[in-house]
């Protein structure tokens, strides 16, 4: 599977790890901070800050202060962004919500559960290398 997500992200003119983090900002109305979209596309601080640095440069994102924690800023998507986003993320989604309907109702009970325990096993294994630092 991740060589032909990492196909159409080519085919867009974008990195993997970039579409990732356009997909989070697209479906993210209110903003995210940075800190939870390295949590949901599970990459590093430095990549992410990279990939939001040129979306910013691309004037694709806006960056406001947390009004409820002035430590964290808020990355939210601009329209230029949204439209620039919109073709590939909803062709993504639109993708994944017909594959999984094409799976009967217990393949998709199968795939959830352990879709559920890979991430599980995947983010104890990630923790269990940052303790290790």
């Amino acid at each position: 599977m991740r060589g032909s997500d990492d196909e159409y992200a080519k085919s867009q003119g974008l990195f993997m790890k970039t579409l990732l983090v356009l997909n989070v900002l697209y479906y993210s109305k209110e903003g995210i901070t940075q800190k939870e979209i390295c949590q949901r596309t599970f990459n590093s601080k430095q990549t992410v800050s990279l990939i939001i640095k040129n979306l910013l440069q691309d004037k694709y994102i806006t960056i406001i202060e947390d009004l409820n924690d002035k430590r964290n800023k808020i990355i939210k998507m601009t329209e230029e962004g949204k439209n620039y986003a919109k073709i590939p993320i909803t062709h993504i989604t639109w993708a994944e919500d017909t594959a999984m309907s094409m799976l009967t109702d217990e393949e998709q009970e199968q795939l959830i559960e352990l879709s559920r325990k890979f991430t599980k096993n995947l983010v104890d294994l990630m923790q269990k290398k940052e303790n290790k630092k």
